[in-house]
């Protein structure tokens, strides 16, 4: 197969086919929707679970690097009755199946906006995993492509579909928790040491180069491969970033912020562990938004806190040594906590008096499936815009926290303001051919 043959997306055939299916409904409302899912490995499973449950989907193909995950995959699907996948290794063959639809994606983050600009090109609706992109200019190309293409995207932060969370946004739409001037974002996780893997052979069935993709050369260590290449910037964005932006994103959502912020703060440092980890296991960050016209000093403030290992509660989240996982809203009248994925509760007034609640899901999968069918971005709870926008968050942090100062953001041009180089943190060097395109 041809590295480079990815310039086939960029033909005008391939455009035009695309700007057709998005323009025009779907074929029939009980049309089979074929789906393929991408990383197939830990959440790579629940994408699959979600999606073979909602009634006029099928999952038609898996992809994934490693042959041992592909095989345990499809043994799943053989256990559960279900027809048998077609399977791959390169998303580049699997774009080239004109009979899939929908391309699901929960690979590492480095390969979030590759794999979803290309599935845009190649003329398929996508859901990709949170957060959305590894950088900030990888975001701003992945909306891009969605609008370009005419493609239903969807981010993959589930919170988004919880009818009590909308419930709890709405309230405080209301004003019924008075002036909403803050919000605090909680990761108090108990991740213990990940240890010290050495260099070593790649393991057999491994497409460790496709693994790699946009990512710099380097040896296959197990500490940089399954799951805990979530721990170095490489791959993936510290806590802050995978279990961190649900969070963030709530947290945004609610304060209604529709924006960038336009400086941020963050320090941290990695403490405990000697171990091969080098994204920070405990980090503070602060975001500030500008003030909307009308009087006073209008400005929202977001606050995040990543912890690991021994940690106490805070805002009635979690029970002994459970994680504490939440967002909590400052208002005038009271404060508001979302204490899980689908509840939420208020304490008002100084006496914190417990007031209105709820507690309620939601099937993101399914709005998102509803979303394809309708082709209406409207009808989606967290489209591709609304993933960057939250995943921005994430990647400010860091930016400050790696530089060691505050830093100021012009939110229009998605730019540090006069800061070269912190700019140079907008983005990185791809390792061709696995290189994120120029979209417009």
């Amino acid at each position: 197969m041809n590295m480079n043959r990815r310039e086939f997306v960029k033909s005008a055939a391939v455009v035009s086919a695309a700007s057709m299916i998005g323009t025009k409904g779907w074929a029939g409302a009980n049309d089979t929707i074929r789906v393929a899912c991408v990383g197939v490995r830990s959440r790579g499973k629940d994408h699959i679970d979600g999606f073979q449950g909602i009634p006029g989907v099928q999952v038609v193909a898996l992809c994934d690097i490693d042959e041992s995950v592909l095989a345990e995959g499809v043994k799943n699907f053989a256990e559960k009755g279900w027809k048998e996948p077609k399977t791959y290794y390169d998303i580049r063959e699997l774009l080239d199946n004109k009979d899939i639809d929908v391309i699901s994606i929960a690979t590492p983050n480095h390969w979030h906006a590759l794999a979803t600009i290309w599935a845009c090109q190649a003329g398929k609706d996508v859901y990709v995993e949170k957060p959305v992109s590894h950088n900030v200019r990888e975001g701003r190309k992945m909306v891009e492509a969605a609008r370009k293409y005419n493609r239903i995207v969807q981010t993959g932060m589930q919170i988004r579909s919880s009818i009590a969370v909308q419930a709890a946004v709405d309230f405080m739409k209301s004003g019924q928790l008075g002036e909403v001037y803050m919000a605090k974002g909680l990761c108090y996780k108990w991740r213990n040491t990940i240890g010290k893997t050495p260099d070593e052979a790649v393991p057999e069935g491994v497409h460790y180069d496709l693994w790699l993709g946009p990512a710099p050369k380097r040896s296959f260590s197990k500490n940089r491969f399954h799951y805990n290449w979530h721990w170095h910037w490489d791959y993936g964005n510290g806590d802050i970033g995978n279990q961190g932006v649900h969070q963030l994103d709530i947290a945004r959502w609610g304060l209604g912020l529709d924006t960038h912020p336009v400086k941020v703060s963050s320090l941290g440092g990695h403490f405990m562990f000697d171990d091969d980890q080098e994204t920070p296991n405990v980090q503070h960050a602060i975001f500030e938004y500008p003030a909307k016209s009308g009087g006073g000093d209008k400005k929202k403030l977001l606050q995040f806190e990543v912890r690991h290992w021994m940690s106490n509660h805070d805002g009635n989240i979690g029970v002994g040594p459970d994680n504490t996982i939440g967002v909590i809203f400052y208002g005038s009248e009271g404060y508001l906590v979302v204490d899980s994925y689908n509840s939420w509760h208020t304490l008002m007034g100084k006496d914190q008096v417990p007031g209105a609640n709820a507690n309620a899901g939601g099937n993101h999968w399914r709005n998102f499936i509803d979303a394809v069918r309708a082709r209406d971005l409207k009808v989606l709870n967290c489209d591709i815009e609304e993933g960057h926008k939250s995943a921005v968050l994430n990647h400010l942090a860091m930016a400050s926290y790696r530089l060691g100062r505050s830093l100021n953001f012009n939110p229009a041009a998605e730019k540090f303001v006069n800061d070269e180089e912190a700019n140079a943190m907008l983005t990185r060097n791809y390792r061709a051919p696995f290189v994120v395109p120029e979209v417009v």
